[in-house]
C-alpha cells in the first residue's frame, strides 16, 4: 500500500494537467501488452505495423510542468537517452490520433472540475479510481509504490491518461510538484467511429448535424469534432450554433475552450431515433 500525505497548503495547490509525453510512453507500453489494454485494440492493431523503439530500462517520465504542455516542451525536460526514439513513436503512432485522445482527456478534466465544485476535494480524489481511498490526510492505493510521499506544500498535479491501466505517481522536480496519473473516464469510446445517425434523425436535422449530435453524448470541443468528422472547425461551429439555438446541445467553457454536450432534449431525441 502506497500513499500521498497532504497538508492544508497541498490541498489548496491541486491542479490538473495533460501530458502528451506520458501518453506517448504509455501508448508504447500498451502495444507491448495488448491483453492488458483490450479497450485500445482497434488502435493497437494499426500500431503493431509501426516500428517500435526500444526505450532505456527505468525510463522516468517527468511530471508535467504546466496544464497544457506540448510534446516537445515535455521532451526537453527528459533526462537521459530515449528522446529521439520517443519523438519518432509520437510522430508515427500518437500524434495522428492526438486530437481524439486529447478530447477524451479534456472531457475527463471537465467532469472532475464539475465534481470538485459539487462534491469537494476529498470526494473528487477518491473517485479518480476505485482503488484510491482517503484516510485523514492521506490518499492511499495498493497500486502506488509502497511507502509514503509527503508533499511539501507545493501541491499535486492530477493527470488523466487514456493509456494508463492503473494509477502511477510521477516524481516532482524543482519548481514542479509530483503528478498522480490516473486512468481517464470513457476510454472505451475512444476508438469508436460513432453510430451512424438514423435516417429519420438525418432527415430531420441533416446528416451532418445528426452526426455531430451523436458525437456530443460526451463533452467534445469544436477541434475534436472536426478531427473526428473531417469537417473544418468553422463548419462544425456553424452546425453546433444551430444545435445549441434549438436546445439540442449545451456549451460550457473550460479554460480556453468550449465543450459541447447533448442536452436532455438532444439525448431524448437520440434515444428515440435509436
Amino acid at each position: 500500500m502506497g500513499g500521498i500525505r497532504f497538508g492544508a497548503d497541498d490541498l489548496a495547490q491541486l491542479r490538473f494537467a495533460i501530458s502528451p509525453l506520458w501518453e506517448t510512453v504509455a501508448a508504447l507500453r500498451a502495444v507491448a501488452d495488448p491483453g492488458g489494454h483490450a479497450l485500445h485494440l482497434p488502435w493497437i492493431k494499426r500500431a503493431l505495423a509501426l516500428p517500435r523503439p526500444a526505450l532505456p530500462a527505468g525510463l522516468a517520465v517527468p511530471a508535467p510542468r504546466c496544464p497544457l504542455a506540448e510534446f516537445e516542451e515535455e521532451l526537453s525536460a527528459l533526462d537521459g537517452p530515449g528522446g529521439e526514439a520517443l519523438r519518432a513513436w509520437w510522430e508515427a503512432a500518437v500524434r495522428p490520433h492526438w486530437p481524439r485522445v486529447r478530447a477524451a482527456l479534456e472531457a475527463d478534466l471537465a467532469h472532475r472540475t464539475r465534481q470538485l465544485a459539487e462534491d469537494g476535494i476529498q470526494e473528487m480524489l477518491t473517485r479518480l479510481h476505485p482503488n484510491l481511498r482517503w484516510t485523514g490526510e492521506r490518499l492511499e492505493s495498493p497500486e502506488l509504490d509502497r511507502g509514503e510521499l509527503t508533499l511539501d506544500g507545493g501541491g499535486l498535479t492530477l493527470a488523466p491518461s487514456a493509456f494508463a491501466a492503473r494509477c502511477v505517481l510521477l516524481p516532482g522536480r524543482p519548481g514542479t510538484p509530483p503528478c498522480l496519473v490516473y486512468p481517464a473516464r470513457a476510454v472505451g469510446l475512444l476508438w469508436e467511429r460513432g453510430a451512424a445517425a438514423g435516417d429519420g434523425l438525418a432527415r430531420l436535422l441533416g446528416r451532418t448535424r445528426a452526426e455531430l449530435l451523436t458525437r456530443t453524448t460526451t463533452p467534445s470541443t469544436t477541434t475534436a469534432l472536426a478531427a473526428q468528422t473531417g469537417l473544418t472547425p468553422g463548419a462544425v461551429s456553424q452546425h453546433l450554433a444551430v444545435l445549441r439555438d434549438t436546445g439540442l446541445v449545451t456549451g460550457h467553457r473550460y479554460r480556453r475552450e468550449v465543450y459541447y454536450r447533448a442536452s436532455e432534449l438532444g439525448r431524448s431525441l437520440l434515444a428515440g431515433a435509436a
